[in-house]
């Protein structure tokens, strides 16, 4: 589960299936609340708001999780900006906070790696994003309200819509 909504779906969906066929079952966008006791299914306006903690996410079930998550934490980091705190491009706010949330605890290490991977790649000029410092957030995955279905999809319905990702880069770098 990722932070974001339209562009990581786009990205998701799109390009990380062309590297990786077959690997994702299903995707939504919608939201999703780091607190387990959060406001139970809000709208779209609401978390626009800002005021109800939570987070403007892609759901990705996988086929075979075990055999892909590892390079889907690797491709969202590709395209994502994760150093910007609660900020996507033009977009700012704890809905936009940078967030992985994972089924379990196998997932939250293979995630925590790559993120101190990408810190050591950052840190040796091999990747450059808006800032120095990655500060995406990891942790359990909570109850997921999906958006409403003119949400699903948007960009491929709306190809000139807005999208705040861009790919930096488009091979995982090596590390010294």
């Amino acid at each position: 589960m990722f932070q974001s909504y339209w562009g990581t779906e786009k990205y998701i969906k799109k390009d990380f299936q062309k590297r990786f066929p077959d690997s994702i079952k299903d995707a939504k966008v919608g939201f999703m609340s780091p607190d387990p006791n959060g406001m139970k299914n809000p709208s779209y306006r609401q978390v626009c708001s800002g005021t109800t903690g939570h987070v403007e996410v892609l759901w990705v079930e996988m086929n075979d999780a075990d055999k892909h998550f590892e390079e889907l934490i690797k491709f969202f980091f590709m395209f994502h900006d994760p150093t910007t705190k609660n900020r996507q491009g033009n977009d700012a706010g704890t809905q936009y906070a940078s967030w992985i949330f994972c089924a379990d605890e196998e997932q939250q290490k293979i995630a925590n790696k790559v993120m101190a991977e990408l810190q050591k790649a950052v840190d040796q000029k091999k990747v450059t994003y808006l800032q120095s410092q990655v500060n995406t957030d990891i942790g359990p995955m909570n109850e997921f309200y999906p958006a409403h279905d003119e949400h699903q999809e948007y960009l491929s319905k709306n190809p000139l819509g807005y999208c705040n990702h861009r790919f930096r880069f488009k091979e995982w770098p090596s590390l010294n």
